[in-house]
């Protein structure tokens, strides 16, 4: 349907998410981090797609929240925020720990909310025009959606700490250089750029990208020894797959591997 918050678009093994209130920003409202959630839901669950795009309609990738539905909850803001970032949180819980691959396409400017979306992918891309902002200090707010997990390990505490308490604006090239986006491309370019990286990603090997995703994910809170052990774990269930199999016969053969259908 054209009038769903969050378009979803399977296209073979590659489902592309894209926020859907151009006219609003693609600002979350609740209605909008359900879409998000069952969106999640459904590409999480779904063994057939082996890569998720995430991105948004329009000029912007995503304002944030949306203010004015803040505004219009009064007293029960509180208990208004609770949910709509629960909701959001269960949203990117399923984006980050599906087993395939999220790349996220920062089409046009992330404020709030939207910068946390636009870094939780394993490949972000930016276009050239895009900017960040962290925005929840100007409105009395602290922040959700996995900043203040997220942007630390990607750029460091003390430029997470700028970033989130002076909200400063960062560009498309400054996110680059810092480690926020994985690269930046020209706006025409955006979309052959994005094709290509999602084609990659879903014709490699999904549950080996998946086991990475997981390792990576527990790094930041496990001991050396602990992380050694998970390490070990993981690449040993690893090669008893055939994925791997698959792998080695085409490292032997000197061909490039076929992974699609494999487990």
């Amino acid at each position: 349907m054209t009038d769903a918050l969050v378009l979803v678009s399977v296209d073979g093994p590659i489902a592309t998410l894209t926020l859907n209130r151009p006219d609003a920003g693609n600002t979350l409202n609740q209605a909008l981090a359900d879409a998000l959630l069952d969106a999640a839901i459904r590409c999480d669950s779904d063994p057939a797609i082996r890569c998720v795009v995430l991105t948004g309609k329009g000029k912007l990738f995503c304002g944030g929240g949306d203010i004015a539905s803040f505004a219009e909850a009064g007293d029960a803001v509180p208990a208004f925020l609770s949910r709509l970032a629960g909701t959001l949180h269960m949203a990117v819980s399923r984006l980050l720990r599906m087993a395939k691959p999220l790349l996220v396409v920062v089409n046009g400017p992330a404020a709030g909310a939207g910068l946390s979306l636009a870094i939780a992918g394993d490949v972000v891309i930016a276009a050239q025009s895009a900017h960040f902002i962290a925005a929840y200090g100007s409105v009395g707010l602290t922040p959700d959606g996995g900043m203040s997990w997220l942007l630390p390990r990607h750029v460091g505490l003390r430029r997470a700490q700028e970033i989130i308490l002076t909200n400063r604006k960062v560009s498309a090239e400054e996110a680059a250089a810092i480690g926020m986006v994985t690269r930046t491309v020209p706006d025409d370019q955006l979309a052959a750029e994005v094709a290509k990286t999602a084609r990659m990603l879903a014709d490699g090997p999904t549950g080996a990208i998946a086991g990475a995703r997981a390792l990576l994910l527990e790094s930041s809170h496990s001991s050396l020894e602990g992380h050694l052990e998970r390490e070990t774990r993981s690449i040993a269930t690893a090669g008893g797959s055939a994925e791997c199999r698959e792998g080695v016969a085409a490292f032997l053969g000197r061909r490039k591997p076929d992974f699609s259908g494999e487990a």
